[in-house]
C-alpha cells in the first residue's frame, strides 16, 4: 500500500476546478500580492469608471436597464442614476414648402422624415397626447391628426379668428373639448367645441386688461389657463362657461427696468406638470427666468438650488416639463436645433450659458412657429419609417 501524501505534497488543484471555499489562505495570499500589470489583466466590467458605466446604462431602454442593475453594485449605482422613466419628447419641425416633416430626438440627435401629405397647407395649433390640432391656412377648417396612425378627426368649421387654441384630452376621448380665444381690446371672446358637434359655441367676457404678448394654453383641473406679458394669469372653466381674467397674483415680467422693456423680444410661456403651473419668461439671449404657482397661490422663483432636475421643453405651440432626465437635467430645450443641426438650442442652470453660446436676438430664433414637441414620442421609429414608405 502506497503511503498517504501529507497536504503539503499534494499538487495544488487546478484553477478550474477550484471553488471559492477550496482556496487556501496561501492561494489569496498570493493574490494579493500580484504585481499591477496582473492585476490590470483580471479587470471585469465592474472596474469600469463609474462615468463611463453610466454611459453606457444611458443607451439602455427601462427594461434592459432594470437587468442591468442586477449584476452587482457598480452597475446598480451607475444604471439607477441615469435611469429615465420620464420620456422626453421629440421635435416635430414642418418644412416651408412639401409635405415633409422631420422628426428629431433631441437627446440622441437622431433625425428621421416623414412625408404627410394630410398637413399640406395647414399650420399647428395645438400638440398633446400625441396628437395634433391643426387648421388650415386659406380656410376655416379645424381638424385633428395622429401622424403616428394618420387618423384624422374634423371638427366644424371655427368661426373665430382665434390667437390661441388647445384641447383637453385626446380627441377619441367623451370628454375632449376646443377651447379657441382671441383677445380683442379689453375683452376675451372664446369658442368651445366638442369632436362630433355641429357647431362651436361662441361667447365675449370682458377682460378689464388688454392682453398682449400670450403665451400658449394650458389644461389643468378642468380648466383653461393663459398668461400674458402684464403678468396675469387668466382661466377659462368649459363646464360652466365661466371666465376669470386674474385667478392668481400678478407676477411682474423680470425684464422691465425703470419702467421700459429691456428687449422688446421678450416672451412668455406657460406650462403644467403634475397639477402645477410653471411661468418661463425668455428675452433674446438673456437669462431665462421660471416661475411655480404654490398652492397659496403665490409666485416662487426657481434658482439653480430649487430647480431640482427640472427639465423644461420650450416651443411657440406648446411646452413640455419633466422631473425625471438625468442626462436633461437643470436645463431648457428651446424647438430649435442648432447651425450643426445636431442638438437643440438650450439653457443650461448649472452652467448658467446658452448652448451654442450665440447671441440670440429674438424669440422667434430660439423658438420657430413652425416647430413643436411631440409627446409622447414615436415607439418605434423604424415602424414608422416603413408605414410613411407604404403610404406613398
Amino acid at each position: 500500500m502506497l503511503p498517504v501524501s501529507s497536504s503539503r505534497q499534494s499538487p495544488p488543484p487546478s484553477p478550474k476546478m477550484a471553488s471559492p471555499s477550496s482556496l487556501s489562505l496561501a492561494t489569496v495570499s498570493r493574490r494579493g500580492s500580484e504585481s499591477p500589470s496582473k492585476k490590470a489583466l483580471n479587470l471585469s466590467f465592474a472596474d469600469l469608471p463609474s462615468d463611463l458605466l453610466g454611459t453606457i446604462m444611458s443607451y439602455l431602454v427601462l427594461e434592459d436597464n432594470i437587468r442591468a442593475s442586477s449584476v452587482c453594485k457598480s452597475w446598480r449605482e451607475a444604471a439607477v442614476s441615469v435611469r429615465i422613466v420620464d420620456k422626453h419628447p421629440w421635435l416635430m419641425c414642418f418644412r416651408k414648402r412639401g409635405n415633409l416633416v422631420e422628426l428629431r430626438d433631441p437627446l440622441h440627435w437622431n433625425l428621421y422624415t416623414l412625408s404627410l401629405p394630410e398637413l399640406a397647407d395647414s399650420t399647428v395649433g395645438y400638440s398633446r397626447d400625441g396628437w395634433l390640432l391643426m387648421d388650415k391656412t386659406r380656410s376655416k377648417d379645424v381638424f385633428f391628426f395622429n401622424p403616428f396612425s394618420r387618423e384624422v378627426i374634423t371638427l366644424p368649421e371655427c368661426e373665430l379668428d382665434f390667437d390661441r387654441i388647445a384641447f383637453s384630452c385626446p380627441p377619441t376621448s367623451d370628454n375632449c373639448v376646443v377651447v379657441a380665444i382671441r383677445f380683442p381690446d379689453y375683452s376675451a371672446t372664446i369658442s368651445t367645441c366638442h369632436p362630433g358637434d355641429d357647431k362651436w359655441v361662441t361667447a365675449t367676457f370682458p377682460n378689464h386688461i388688454r392682453a398682449h404678448k400670450l403665451s400658449n394654453l394650458v389644461y389643468q383641473n378642468d380648466r383653461f389657463y393663459c398668461f400674458n406679458s402684464e403678468g396675469t394669469l387668466s382661466s377659462f372653466n368649459p363646464s360652466s362657461c365661466r371666465w376669470s381674467y386674474i385667478c392668481a397674483p400678478k407676477l411682474r415680467c423680470p425684464y422691465i427696468y425703470d419702467g421700459k422693456y429691456a428687449c422688446k423680444e421678450k416672451a412668455v410661456s406657460l406650462a403644467e406638470k403634475e397639477g402645477e403651473l410653471f411661468v418661463i419668461f425668455t428675452c433674446s439671449n438673456e437669462r431665462p427666468m421660471v416661475y411655480k404657482l404654490l398652492v397659496s397661490l403665490k409666485w416662487e422663483e426657481m434658482s439653480t438650488s430649487t430647480f431640482d432636475g427640472l427639465t423644461i421643453f420650450l416651443g411657440f405651440c406648446n411646452s413640455e416639463l419633466r422631473t425625471n432626465l438625468p442626462w436633461m437635467r437643470n436645463n431648457i430645450y428651446f424647438s430649435r436645433f442648432g447651425y450643426n443641426r445636431k442638438r437643440c438650442v438650450s439653457y443650461s442652470f448649472d452652467e448658467s450659458r446658452y448652448n451654442p453660446c450665440k447671441e440670440w436676438q429674438n424669440w422667434i430664433e430660439l423658438c420657430p412657429p413652425q416647430s413643436l414637441w411631440l409627446d409622447p414620442p414615436p415607439k418605434n421609429v423604424l415602424d414608422l419609417m416603413l408605414s410613411s414608405l407604404h403610404n406613398n
